[in-house]
């Protein structure tokens, strides 16, 4: 006679069987609401941006996040969704973006170029987290606008988030200042150029080496003309280049700042940013087809809006005003050492 418990546990393997798809299918529906409101949003960002050439769709994006934050309530359902749009989807993204960036065209800028670029990044990054030290600003705050305003943006501070240690406040309030002052950089980094009578080669590489996101140098290069975003495009994803040994870095000092056994130690190169320079290297071997590149920067651009427009509603103004001033001086400073930095490096090596 079978015991009790083979009669009880026999029909219990179907029902295990059930639990994953169903517990799957639950992750889903908690995420639809929120993800397709950011692609969607992302999607009319584009659109925006083809009516406006010279205004970037991650721009267009995150101001819309903003602006709805702001002036009206955000739908709770929404919550996962955009959280799903501001972590995965844009470290998917930044992968994406490295195919962006394939390393013959940097050496094709020459070593002084290339030099400006890490140069400005490294020098930018060290006085930043040296001022940020000097006015009292939380470690985490500080790493996040010193990767953001020496890098590459939100980009850079959604990739240092993790090895930073950083609170979602501190998150919202690095990326309210790199679009802030990345934006003002638009129309001064070209006036300014004007004015010191630079060329637009220089001036593109001055743009390249100094303003905060790629859609940023986009908008300023295509101000000036098309020689002028060649260059800008070119040194900026120099600059991008960097975001990999700069996030490795954050990591080891975290590392060594945090005593083991005081909570889970972030990995030394987060996986998006090993899958950022496997793409780096695949665009490289030239093997991959012009349209399949074409395709990957679209999605990339959809990919990065939706982040953008879910960090975006993020950005609760409120909230940030109770930070204080403290930041904003540290991203004013960080500005004005990027500009100085990047400029000088355009008068001791300017663009072939």
């Amino acid at each position: 006679m079978p015991s009790p418990t083979r009669r009880t546990t026999r029909p219990q393997h179907p029902r295990g069987r059930d639990v994953a798809p169903a517990r799957a299918a639950a992750v889903v529906l908690d995420l639809a609401p929120g993800a397709a409101v950011c692609l969607g949003a992302a999607a009319l960002a584009w659109l925006a941006g083809r009516a406006l050439p010279q205004v970037s769709p991650l721009l267009i994006a995150i101001l819309a996040g903003a602006l709805w934050r702001n002036l009206a309530p955000v739908p709770a359902a929404l919550a996962p969704g955009v959280a799903f749009a501001s972590r995965p989807l844009l470290r998917a993204g930044i992968v994406l973006l490295g195919l962006q960036l394939p390393l013959a065209a940097l050496a094709g800028l020459g070593p002084g170029v290339l030099l400006v670029a890490a140069g400005t990044v490294a020098i930018t990054f060290a006085a930043t987290l040296w001022l940020g030290r000097m006015l009292g600003i939380e470690p985490g705050q500080r790493l996040l606008i010193a990767a953001g305003f020496s890098i590459c943006g939100a980009a850079a501070i959604a990739a240092a988030e993790q090895p930073a240690r950083a609170r979602q406040d501190q998150v919202a309030a690095a990326v309210a200042l790199v679009v802030l002052f990345g934006t003002a950089m638009i129309p001064l980094v070209p006036f300014l150029g004007a004015l010191l009578g630079l060329g637009p080669a220089e001036i593109g590489m001055w743009i390249g080496a100094s303003t905060h996101e790629v859609a940023q140098v986009v908008a300023a290069g295509g101000a000036v003309g098309g020689s002028a975003l060649a260059v800008a495009v070119t040194v900026k994803l120099a600059r991008v280049a960097m975001l990999a040994p700069v996030v490795a870095g954050i990591s080891l000092y975290m590392r060594r700042r945090h005593a083991p056994g005081t909570g889970k130690r972030p990995p030394i190169v987060p996986l998006f940013v090993a899958g950022f320079l496997a793409a780096v290297l695949l665009r490289s071997t030239g093997i991959v087809p012009e349209p399949a590149l074409a395709v990957a920067a679209g999605l990339q651009s959809l990919l990065l809006a939706a982040a953008m427009f879910a960090l975006g509603l993020g950005v609760h103004l409120p909230s940030l005003l109770r930070v204080g001033g403290r930041p904003v001086l540290l991203a004013t400073c960080s500005t004005a050492v990027v500009l100085a930095v990047s400029l000088a490096g355009v008068v001791f090596f300017p663009p072939a």
